[in-house]
């Protein structure tokens, strides 16, 4: 028999629909019940491709005897925490408050009225060490609700109002100033591993908007040590296991400290956010194999992530078949099979062995690189490069015949744009315009199908959207659609940025604080409103935001956008000075308002193909650059809004750029080769 998760849309949710345990979805049904029968909320938040999240299931959820104690004791309600972050932040709060670490699936105790008061992660249907079993916890829990019921209540009020001094937005005592960023860089050189790349000890995450910052500190201080550690890490994540070497796409994260072994799922976000990582490496370094990457990647979500619609899917769960990574691994055997006679140098390659490097089968990963392997095989390096080419496209034909790992289908707003982002920014500054296309596909899909009376919102799957929209989604999407205005020149794009960079003002700025939170003002209350500035898998919602203000400012010279963007920034300046490695985005905002104003209006007449141009003005990586422009006559109107496209006529009808910097404009260019070296100018 079904459960009440059967009617919801989530896939997660689907997945548990058939278990025994009396699952609610999160909603006023279950918070009823749990007042009116006095019982504890069992609170269980995970996600469609997380692993454990399936290993607890299997071996709890669809065990009967444990779920009738479940059922038994507890008001068990399962939450999408892709489909309610606010409700997984607050209570993955609590449980690193109370255990001091987190994960999924999460696992919290909750009291009828929802304060938290006991939890963690994962939890065994059998002791393990240092792990409870999942029963002894669910009577343990029982017997202190019924026993020591006013000790627990007291406990969570003083836990929830912790909770509240933690988020609360702190007083301002200091301008946030690039000492953030140095702080942060030394922070993250004491933590480098230098022969890996990465920061830290396993597990290694590819932490984007850190090496983001790295970035834009050897951008403005010419050290070299900056620009080592960022790239010598994007080009050991390529090599690894870590890497998809025949998809194109990375997993999750490597378990261990040499990039080998991933966390098998794809996370649409992690690509989205690498891609446009290996970009900006590739305009500061000039270096072909990291724009080799940026494509790689770009197509595989293209290829597999994209809805024929237009949005792009979430994410490819770990496990086929009920085994993690098996549609990833091969043997020799399999590869001899496939490749004959190319199999020995393919297997040389990527360490594809009899013995394995993963549970008896071998992750495709390069642990030479390929002109070592070339010498020592007697090769010239591109007769190399094209039997391993003519492997990967073999060997990626015969994976498509094995059972997918399963892929939830549902579109997200925020990690929509962060894709849109990518394939503009990728697509103007490589010349794709197949990247720039597909950008403006998915684009038109968030616009008309996750957009009503005014406000967006959050999901959609098989033609139902749902939920309002977060902060994060209405920052990201800002953010996306002034670099879609940026890569076609496309007015309307600017236009709806700036409108949802007012909307956001609106809705998720408090002016007594000067600060933003997470959720909008008249969003469902929970025990207390949202709020952290802190990056985690994503850049926060708060980063994204001061980043949209900032361009917005930057545009139109309006106030508005940045004093908030700078007074977001302000107020987490202890914040930064402590955890900095840890605002990554954040940190690179306050580069951007502090970096030397690079302005680049294109004017472009009717008929007139502006590509060259546009590629020529996303040439380099500049700090502080602001690019926009417009098509057509009717469209300059939108000089009105923008300053730096005032009177801009394209000069002799052709297509014109304008560069300013400083506020100081030299004479109009028509040749994408000048613009290219006055750019390169700004740079050095």
């Amino acid at each position: 028999m079904p459960n009440r998760l059967a009617s919801e849309t989530s896939p997660y949710l689907q997945q548990h629909a058939h278990n025994p345990v009396d699952w609610y979805p999160w909603g006023p049904e279950a918070f009823e019940r749990a007042e009116s029968e006095g019982r504890p909320i069992l609170l269980s938040v995970g996600y469609s491709s997380c692993h454990w999240c399936h290993v607890m299931e299997r071996e709890s959820f669809d065990d009967p005897s444990i779920a009738e104690l479940m059922n038994e004791l507890f008001v068990n309600i399962k939450v999408d925490r892709e489909e309610r972050p606010d409700v997984d932040q607050i209570y993955m709060r609590a449980i690193q408050a109370m255990s001091g670490r987190g994960g999924w699936p999460m696992t919290v105790f909750l009291t009828p009225d929802r304060l938290p008061f006991f939890g963690g992660t994962y939890y065994p249907p059998e002791p393990r060490p240092g792990i409870p079993a999942f029963p002894d916890v669910l009577r343990a829990i029982d017997d202190a609700w019924r026993n020591r019921r006013e000790e627990v209540r007291a406990g969570s009020t003083r836990l929830l109002d912790a909770l509240r001094e933690a988020s609360a937005p702190r007083t301002r005592t200091q301008t946030a100033s690039l000492a953030l960023v140095d702080t942060a860089v030394q922070m993250l050189g004491r933590r480098y591993d230098a022969t890996h790349g990465g920061f830290g000890p396993a597990p290694k995450f590819p932490q984007p908007v850190t090496l983001e910052v790295l970035l834009r500190h050897h951008a403005r201080t010419s050290d070299p040590s900056s620009l080592s550690m960022a790239v010598h890490t994007l080009r050991r994540m390529a090599a690894g296991g870590m890497r998809d070497h025949l998809g194109g796409g990375f997993h999750r994260y490597s378990v261990d400290e040499r990039w080998l072994v991933p966390h098998f799922e794809k996370m649409l976000y992690d690509n989205a956010l690498l891609a446009r990582v290996y970009l900006d490496a590739w305009k500061l370094t000039g270096s072909d194999d990291l724009a080799t990457v940026v494509v790689e990647v770009l197509d595989d979500l293209a290829n597999d992530f994209s809805d024929p619609r237009g949005g792009f899917y979430a994410a490819r769960d770990a496990d086929s078949e009920g085994v993690e990574g098996r549609f990833y691994v091969w043997s020799p055997d399999e590869v001899t099979e496939v490749l004959g006679d190319d199999a020995p140098l393919f297997c040389r390659a990527y360490d594809v062995s009899a013995g394995g490097n993963f549970e008896g089968s071998s992750i495709l990963h390069l642990p030479h690189p390929v002109e070592a392997v070339a010498a020592s095989e007697q090769r010239s390096v591109s007769e190399l490069d094209r039997v391993l080419a003519r492997g990967r496209a073999a060997l990626l034909e015969r994976r498509a015949g094995r059972v997918e790992p399963f892929r939830d289908e549902k579109v997200i707003v925020s990690w929509n744009a962060f894709a849109i982002r990518a394939f503009a920014e990728a697509g103007a500054a490589l010349g794709r315009a197949d990247y720039v296309e597909r950008a403006v596909r998915a684009a038109e899909f968030i616009w008309d199908h996750l957009r009503t009376d005014g406000q967006l919102l959050h999901t959609w799957i098989e033609g139902h959207p749902s939920g309002r929209g977060f902060l994060d989604d209405y920052a990201a999407l800002g953010n996306a659609l002034l670099s879609l205005h940026s890569a076609t020149l496309d007015t309307r794009w600017l236009e709806r940025a700036l409108m949802l960079g007012d909307e956001a003002l609106e809705r998720f700025y408090d002016n007594e604080s000067g600060t933003v939170f997470d959720t909008s003002h008249d969003a469902e209350t929970l025990v207390l409103r949202p709020r952290d500035p802190m990056d985690g898998a994503t850049p926060s919602g708060a980063s994204l935001a001061a980043e949209l203000f900032a361009r917005a400012g930057a545009l139109t010279h309006a106030s508005r956008y940045r004093n908030a963007a700078q007074s977001i920034l302000d107020h987490e300046v202890e914040a930064m000075q402590q955890f900095g490695p840890a605002f990554g985005r954040m940190l690179s905002v306050v580069d951007r308002l502090e970096a030397t104003s690079v302005e680049v209006a294109l004017v472009v007449p009717d008929d007139s193909d502006p590509s060259a141009l546009i590629q020529a003005a996303h040439s380099e990586f500049l700090r502080g650059s602001v690019i926009a422009g417009s098509i057509d006559a009717a469209n300059r109107t939108v000089g009105d809004q923008i300053p730096l496209l005032h009177d801009r006529p394209p000069l002799q009808g052709r297509p014109t750029a304008y560069v300013c910097e400083n506020h100081a404009c030299d004479l109009p260019e028509t040749e994408p080769a000048a613009i290219r070296a006055r750019l390169a100018k700004s740079n050095s």
